[in-house]
């Protein structure tokens, strides 16, 4: 009658002996492995610290203030947001040094929380106070080992074992301090190591191309050395402003969006509607949300380098009742995806099919004749200086931006010469080459950390070299 259930009996005798007192369920049911001679997590923490707590701000102002939404995969990226409220001497204590590991303390989706990143070199960031970092003790764990087993199935087992769970999922650094860390030898470490690094250095020259990429589009269309008019002010008559607009609002006005359409409108160009066909995906709502089913893209699952694990899923039911529209949706190989709510303007051009639907938020864009425009070309230019001013300028003046489908079809595309573009397009096309590579590597690491739990270093050692 009980089989199937998550059932094990514990004498409260048997908890009161142990420094650790849980009393919640699913901390004696949660799985678990072997270790041998394992740390524990407070054994192998040299030095611990908590992020910001204070407001932050998307205007630049003040000190560069780093967010989960800045980890990318091991590592992390440039902060969009600030703090300008915090001092010089708070600031420089939280600044991020080489083989710092930061890890995600809370989030209201369990899988983010423990995610890890390691600080790859000194950068002028501190971080917000949903996250923690630590230094490990490098005799005992390097910084690149204790990352990949953190992100690896059995460090995950440990921090969901561990954490605490209420409206959202907490895992502090004193439940960090709890945490089995396997013990691991030199060669490994050292081996583990030099993956991580590794990676990091494709990484830096995906990064590196993929920005030379966008200069020879801005440098083809004299836009390279750009500075947006500061002016604020800018005088039109009522029928050449809302006459012609409908828009009221001030901002839209400003000089600088006048000057980059001007640009634009000076060399071969066309607009957006005549370039791609544009379709629109569906809101099924948060009662539909589930932690597992059908992958579910929202914009903040995305970034114009590539997709994350969606923190949302669709429930089996809702699958099943929309399973001939879900069809028609999922985004095909080639589809640029393209964010018109929350951060507008954000293209993506997909190597593969996508398994999954996106939100309501995100528009399919399909090239019509790619003989004229090379997609991974339009991608690059939809990223750029040039049609972000204009989703600024169309979707600025509200607290929530929002770019209207009517807007973003009449955005202005610059058209270049078609050996350029496919000059760009292998540019781009090699930067997401390197970048797969360098993915490669960490999940290379990972994994040999899961063979060294399950069969020995020596086994795990031998897959690194056969797969580096």
């Amino acid at each position: 009658m009980l089989k199937g259930l998550e059932i094990r009996e514990i004498s409260f005798f048997e908890i009161a002996e142990t420094d650790l007192i849980r009393l919640e369920s699913e901390f004696y049911t949660a799985p678990t492995f072997d270790l041998n001679f394992p740390y524990t997590g407070e054994e192998i923490i040299d030095f611990v610290q908590y992020g910001t707590s204070k407001e932050l701000n998307e205007d630049k102002e003040g000190y560069p203030i780093l967010r989960l939404n800045e980890f990318d995969s091991f590592f992390i990226s440039e902060p969009s947001k600030y703090c300008s409220i915090i001092d010089k001497d708070t600031y420089q204590s939280l600044q991020l040094k080489k083989n710092d590991v930061l890890i995600c303390r809370t989030n209201g989706n369990y899988r983010y929380v423990g995610k890890s990143a390691i600080v790859p070199d000194d950068y002028n960031f501190a971080y917000a106070s949903y996250l923690f970092k630590i230094r490990p003790k490098s005799e005992l764990i390097n910084s690149s080992t204790l990352v990949s087993y953190l992100n690896s199935k059995y460090g995950r087992k440990e921090i969901e074992k561990y954490s605490m769970a209420s409206n959202q999922v907490n895992f502090s650094p004193s439940k960090f301090r709890q945490l089995r860390i396997p013990s691991f030898g030199i060669e490994f470490n050292k081996s583990i190591e030099a993956s991580i690094y590794n990676s990091f250095e494709l990484l830096r020259k995906s990064q590196n191309l993929y920005s030379l990429a966008e200069n020879l589009l801005l440098e083809e269309i004299d836009l390279e050395n750009f500075k947006p008019n500061s002016e604020g002010v800018n005088i039109k008559t009522l029928s050449n402003s809302f006459g012609k607009t409908g828009r009221l609002d001030a901002e839209y006005y400003q000089p600088k969006y006048d000057e980059i359409l001007e640009k634009i409108k000076s060399q071969p160009y066309n607009s957006l509607i005549n370039i791609v066909s544009i379709k629109k995906s569906i809101e099924p709502g948060s009662k539909n949300y589930s932690e597992e089913g059908l992958p579910f893209l929202r914009v903040a699952d995305y970034s114009k380098f590539g997709l994350t694990v969606p923190q949302k899923y669709l429930t089996s039911d809702f699958v099943s009742e929309n399973k001939d529209k879900i069809k028609t949706l999922k985004p095909k190989k080639g589809t640029i995806i393209f964010s018109k709510d929350g951060s507008v303007g954000t293209a993506y051009h997909l190597r593969e099919d996508f398994n999954g639907i996106t939100s309501g938020a995100i528009l399919h864009l399909k090239v019509k004749d790619e003989s004229k425009i090379i997609p991974e070309y339009l991608t690059l230019a939809l990223n750029s200086q040039v049609v972000q001013m204009q989703a600024e300028r169309d979707a600025g003046g509200s607290i929530i931006l929002h770019w209207r489908v009517s807007e973003i079809e009449n955005v202005l595309v610059p058209v270049i010469d078609y050996k350029k573009q496919q000059e760009i397009a292998a540019l781009v096309e090699e930067s997401f080459a390197l970048k797969k590579q360098s993915e490669h590597l960490l999940e290379v690491a990972k994994r040999a950390v899961e063979i060294a739990i399950e069969d020995g270093e020596e086994e795990a050692l031998q897959y690194i070299n056969q797969n580096n």
